[in-house]
């Protein structure tokens, strides 16, 4: 790894975009401190660093949200100054937000509409989101809501809004978080096919293996600095995890557990959707114990939030033998009642739902953590503090104290709490969407050992990710949803990604569905009180 100093150039070959000394300070920390960074035409250039190094503020003052306060920045050897992102898009600049920047009650098509040349009318850009979301496999249907997409939907109208414009510079912050393996094949066809037309790529992602085997230079950053640049290609992922955090990430180990009794049953789950775009559940028959962890994989849209939303209670509609937990029928009850019996749960959405985002980190506690309540409903801000600096300490939450506000950490910091909260709750039964959506590979390590953890001492544990390689890290058993249905369960070891991957299309009916549920009936049943 080598230091990077650019300096302006005006030859043939002029660096599409260069950074010089940009320092961004907020009162309580420093974002960046003389941050120089150098990105040539059809370069996909990786930007590297742990949650908090302050990539994302980077990308934000090359995009126009964030102005810097000191530096300079040259595009095509040309000093500017790029004050909005209505001029980095007339400078050919386009980003994609790790946090959408999305207004729910318009459609994709007016979201899109709102960040293009007033030339082009809605009608016009209607046709050409179908156009574009087809030829890069990123699917969506234009006239939907935002409020009714999932995540991973609202992800694909991100990306799909960066491409239309054509751009000679895209930037992507952790594009490919809530996107199947498929759709990042699909992506990185796409990518690859801009980069080769001439088009730069600076791209953000917490996935070493991404990286590697997209980028062709690297510029790592540590503590708003930036440490060095490398070409990942010549790098493991073990090589490239020192570089951004000093350290390799802990290993894991699956060890087998006392399984113990069912915690969660859900049985022949039937819901209509209540939103024109959702997923109607169909029969959905589910099982986790205490002591075990239970995976989820789908593509996003296939009925995960509507089944989250009737596990949570966030939808009451159930009858009340359909959801139970230990011998409760909950159906019918609301998330409060559930956390009462010890259920608990992580979902999605980080600002919004899982935090209010002007509210600080301590009074967030009290969103799930009622015994924070004093009598009258008083809070004890005393306790309340000394929680939500417990949770920063116990998971590396960079934070400017148990004060600051959830929409002033980053992403994956923000994350790291809102799990946090939910582990030290020390819940009977833990339900978890995306534990690790854009944490940095020492935090998701961090994340999945508290889960593995949380397993080990008995509680039963449900996962739904689209992270494969999460899955099959942390989890005993594995189902696939796919149109609001629920497949066989699968051991672990009995899994592989072809076959997940073909499950993933609903077609576990057919070509090793016999083996499927063969395991599925044998995972029910605990062997000598151990799971394997």
């Amino acid at each position: 790894m080598k230091e990077q100093t650019p300096t302006p150039t005006t030859d043939g070959d002029t660096p599409r975009l260069q950074l010089i000394g940009i320092t961004k300070r907020y009162p309580a920390v420093v974002a960046n401190n003389k941050v120089s960074l150098t990105v040539r035409a059809g370069e996909i250039h990786a930007v590297l660093g742990e949650n908090g190094a302050g990539k994302s503020t980077l990308m934000k003052i090359i995009y126009g949200s964030v102005k810097p306060d000191e530096g300079q920045i040259l595009v095509d050897g040309l000093p500017v100054q790029i004050r909005n992102p209505q001029e980095a898009r007339q400078l050919g600049i386009s980003m994609v937000f790790q946090h959408f920047s999305l207004f729910d009650t318009l459609t994709v098509a007016e979201n899109v509409w709102l960040g293009q040349s007033k030339q082009m009318s809605l009608a016009q850009v209607t046709a050409r989101i179908s156009e574009v979301a087809s030829e890069y496999g990123l699917e969506i249907d234009p006239l939907r809501p935002v409020h009714s997409l999932s995540v991973g939907e609202m992800q694909r109208v991100e990306i799909i809004r960066g491409l239309l414009t054509r751009p000679r510079l895209l930037i992507l912050d952790e594009p490919t978080s809530v996107l199947t393996p498929q759709a990042v094949e699909k992506l990185f066809v796409v990518l690859r096919k801009l980069a080769a037309e001439g088009c730069s790529i600076l791209y953000i992602s917490h996935k070493l293996h991404e990286i590697r085997a997209l980028c062709s230079a690297c510029t790592v950053v540590r503590g708003g600095q930036v440490t060095g640049e490398c070409d990942p290609r010549e790098h493991s992922n073990a090589s490239l995890s020192r570089m951004m955090i000093g350290a390799e990430p802990a290993r894991l180990e699956l060890r087998p557990s006392k399984v113990g009794a069912a915690v969660l049953q859900v049985q022949q789950l039937r819901l209509a959707r209540q939103d024109p775009f959702g997923m109607d559940l169909d029969g959905i028959a589910l099982q986790v114990r205490a002591g075990e962890v239970v995976g989820i994989a789908g593509v996003s849209g296939n009925g995960q939030r509507e089944l989250l939303y009737a596990l949570s209670g966030e939808d009451t509609r159930a009858e009340p033998q359909m959801v139970m937990v230990d011998t409760t029928p909950v159906g019918r009850m609301g998330p409060g009642q559930r956390r009462a019996l010890g259920l608990h749960f992580v979902p999605e959405e980080r600002l919004g739902r899982g935090a209010v985002p002007s509210m600080s980190l301590a009074h967030n506690l009290v969103l799930t953590r009622n015994e924070m309540l004093g009598a009258g409903g008083w809070l004890r801000m005393g306790q309340l503090d000394e929680m939500a600096r417990g949770i920063i300490a116990r998971f590396g939450v960079k934070a400017g104290g148990p004060h600051a506000s959830a929409q002033s950490l980053s992403g994956g910091n923000l994350q790291k709490f809102i799990v946090g909260r939910e582990i030290d709750a020390k819940p009977r039964l833990l339900i978890v969407s995306q534990p690790t959506w854009g944490v940095d590979v020492g935090a998701a390590a961090q994340i999945r050992g508290e889960i593995l953890a949380l397993r080990d001492a008995g509680c039963a544990v449900l996962v739904l990710s689209e992270e494969l390689e999460e899955l099959f890290e942390i989890s005993d058993r594995l189902h696939v949803m796919a149109k609001g249905r629920l497949s066989p369960s699968v051991n672990r070891a009995d899994a592989s990604v072809q076959l997940i991957g073909e499950w993933m299309s609903g077609l576990w009916e057919g070509r090793g569905a016999a083996a499927a549920a063969a395991a599925a009936t044998a995972s029910v049943e605990p062997q000598g009180g151990q799971h394997a």
